[in-house]
């Protein structure tokens, strides 16, 4: 009877967990995304890394675990971790056309390591990267979880899908090189597999190319460039392994086919027309729009400067203001809109510049920052991980100065980030 009741004792110990870390957090007040309301001397309660409480100080003392760490944010505002739906860490907007060319193919994911530590330094705890070369962005993901570099939460999607010379493959260099994207694919069932690949390596999202595109060669952003029935099997194909899709898309086109596909977020969506909005806002399935309307601020003005070709240059002039004037009008018909950058069009670390051009093409403070928070996590399917200081999800937060309801631009300058309840940017 001795030796059962040691034995019991001994699983007991062993089956009991570790101490779990707790910190927590203050600040003059906290913006609830989901209502646009303020909460006066927040205190939220992060245990190993998840929230485990969000109360209110009330003028009395507040709730603090004995032992507990603090990070005292005194004269802030705290929101949620911010989200980017649309980057590219391992693009670098300093070289573009062929200047990229003189740098071997691993400079790329080497220089990436740099523009994660700027997302996240940002504000930008979470980002979907979607497309990257070599899988560099499930290296980056893979060494973040794993503390060997420091950036935010990824969603990568690896390589994306395209047809055979579209937008997604490479287009700029001659026959003789056979230069091919690593997910090409032409017809339903040769798409299918390139799913299954990038699933296959880590991908977490499928991004696929409908159109063509504004950076790559030998292509019109109008015009579409896999069918319908191509786009469906995608769609099909990655739903049924548990994944969400996201299409470039600029011409009207290759959008209304991507949404009747069951595609789920549109990216860039420049040349909508009445009927893709009305697709959008019909589909029984939830549709999200993702238009990065700031970064062709950044292209004009550095793109010659940076290599970018005059073709190039010539395809975001004729898109700009398009894309910006259907984003108001896809905002005004109620399409849910994500926060999406392109970031590696431009500098990462500017990303938050898109807040300010989202409020002037229509959306209200609020409304902007929703969309790069709680809108984006429901478009990632993580509504129980990120999108909010709520109980349960991640401890990422962001401190700024100022009052982001009457000055959105207040973002771009964030004076502490959270991750997971670590404080990785100090005011």
């Amino acid at each position: 009877m001795k030796k059962e009741m040691l034995l019991a004792a001994g699983l007991a110990v062993l089956a009991s967990p570790a101490l779990a870390e707790t910190v927590v957090v203050t600040a003059d007040r906290m913006l609830d995304v989901q209502t646009g309301r303020y909460v006066a001397e927040p205190v939220i309660v992060i245990t190993d890394g998840r929230i485990a409480a969000v109360t209110a100080r009330n003028g009395g003392r507040p709730n603090i675990p004995e032992g507990a760490k603090r990070i005292d944010l005194p004269g802030k505002t705290i929101l949620p971790g911010l989200i980017d739906m649309h980057v590219h860490l391992d693009a670098n907007p300093n070289y573009g056309g062929y200047t990229g060319l003189q740098f071997t193919d691993q400079f790329w994911t080497v220089q990436g390591v740099g523009n994660a530590t700027a997302m996240l330094d940002a504000g930008f705890t979470t980002v979907r990267n979607v497309g990257s070369e070599n899988y560099s962005d499930v290296a980056y993901k893979q060494a973040i979880d794993e503390g060997l570099m420091r950036g935010p939460r990824i969603v990568p999607a690896a390589h994306p899908l395209s047809a055979t010379g579209g937008h997604c493959d490479s287009t700029y260099l001659p026959p003789s090189f056979n230069a091919k994207g690593k997910a090409v694919g032409d017809g339903a069932q040769e798409l299918r597999t390139r799913v299954r690949e990038q699933r296959k390596y880590g991908a977490e999202v499928i991004k696929v190319c409908a159109t063509g595109g504004v950076f790559s060669r030998n292509t019109e952003p109008g015009q579409q460039q896999l069918s319908e029935e191509e786009l469906r099997a995608i769609a099909d194909e990655a739903h049924q392994w548990g994944l969400r899709t996201a299409a470039h898309a600029h011409g009207a086109a290759g959008i209304k086919a991507a949404i009747r596909a069951g595609i789920d977020t549109i990216e860039h969506v420049s040349l909508v027309d009445d009927e893709g909005i009305r697709l959008a806002l019909d589909r029984k399935r939830p549709v999200w729009f993702a238009m990065d309307i700031f970064n062709t601020e950044y292209t004009q003005r550095e793109g010659r400067a940076n290599g970018v070709l005059e073709d190039n240059l010539r395809k975001d002039r004729e898109v700009a203001q398009i894309q910006r004037d259907n984003f108001r009008k896809a905002h005004r018909a109620g399409v849910r809109m994500v926060f999406a950058t392109d970031a590696g069009v431009m500098p990462h670390g500017t990303a938050a510049g898109q807040f300010r051009i989202m409020v002037e093409y229509g959306m209200t403070p609020a409304e902007a920052i929703r969309s790069a928070t709680w809108t984006a996590a429901e478009a990632l399917g993580r509504e129980r991980d990120v999108g909010a200081i709520a109980v349960g999800r991640y401890g990422d937060i962001v401190a700024v100065d100022g009052d982001p309801l009457a000055d959105v631009s207040t973002l771009e300058k964030v004076a502490a980030v959270i991750k997971g309840g670590e404080l990785v940017k100090a005011p």
